[in-house]
């Protein structure tokens, strides 16, 4: 189920009890390709000969134009105008002539270029997989015996699960009846988290990679205090991502 929209305006109680199952994606990002339209909404979610694949994306492709005329000159038909139902054609693909979505992932990748986090689900298995270049973030935490991803830890807090780890770059999560297992990509790239995550992007409450946003933000502040010295009696952040960056200024 999927509209455009804020989660309160697409979700209700009576919607939500009639999505049966025991694995489940969502994706609460605007398109940042393609228009804001339903038809961009995600998951992407297609089939073919070996079943269904559940296609959530974060990031932005740097060669989706590239692909997709690859693809459409060999007869492929899109519905959607962003970068991530190119993702899903490009593992469907590889799955026809793989043993495991796993591998059709391992090998998608290497033909995909820019940020990428994904949550995927195929049959019996919810996969989570991050770019080479760790782009964006995406963690792993679990609830009770449930596991679960996002692309921020604060997500965790909210339902009350624990974080357990980040996933690394260039990394392929799988996880089937309760078991986590982990396949490396083989892609070797220059680890480059987007500096807007910290500056912007990631909630406050938020560690990626390790590092907690809020002491980063406040550090920053204190950074540009140093770098250029003013008079003040009061320092203000604006909009509100800049407040820890502001304390850290003002401390300093």
């Amino acid at each position: 189920h999927k509209d455009t929209g804020l989660v309160p305006d697409v979700f209700n109680e009576k919607i939500l009890s009639e999505l049966k199952g025991e694995i489940a994606i969502g994706h609460v990002r605007y398109s940042t390709t393609g228009s804001m339209k339903r038809v961009n909404s995600q998951p992407i979610v297609m089939s073919h000969i070996y079943g269904d694949i559940a296609v959530a994306h974060n990031g932005n492709l740097v060669n989706s134009k590239e692909l997709r005329y690859e693809f459409e000159k060999n007869g492929c038909i899109f519905h959607t105008t962003n970068d991530s139902e190119i993702i899903a054609y490009m593992i469907v693909r590889e799955r026809l002539s793989t043993d495991s979505i796993e591998q059709a992932i391992k090998n998608a990748m290497k033909h995909l270029s820019g940020a990428y986090s994904l949550v995927i689900i195929s049959g019996k298995k919810l996969i989570a997989v991050r770019d080479p270049n760790g782009f964006r973030p995406l963690c792993m935490g679990r609830t009770g015996k449930t596991v679960v991803f996002a692309s921020e830890s604060c997500a965790f807090d909210a339902i009350g699960a624990e974080f357990i780890r980040d996933i690394e770059p260039g990394e392929i999560v799988t996880v089937e009846d309760g078991r986590i297992t982990s396949l490396d990509s083989g892609i070797r790239a220059r680890e480059a988290l987007c500096v807007f995550e910290f500056v912007y992007f990631a909630r406050p409450d938020s560690i990626i990679d390790g590092v907690s946003v809020e002491l980063a933000r406040q550090a920053a502040g204190r950074c540009l205090a140093r770098r250029n010295k003013v008079e003040a009696d009061i320092v203000i952040g604006v909009p509100d991502s800049g407040i820890s960056a502001a304390m850290g200024f003002a401390k300093e």
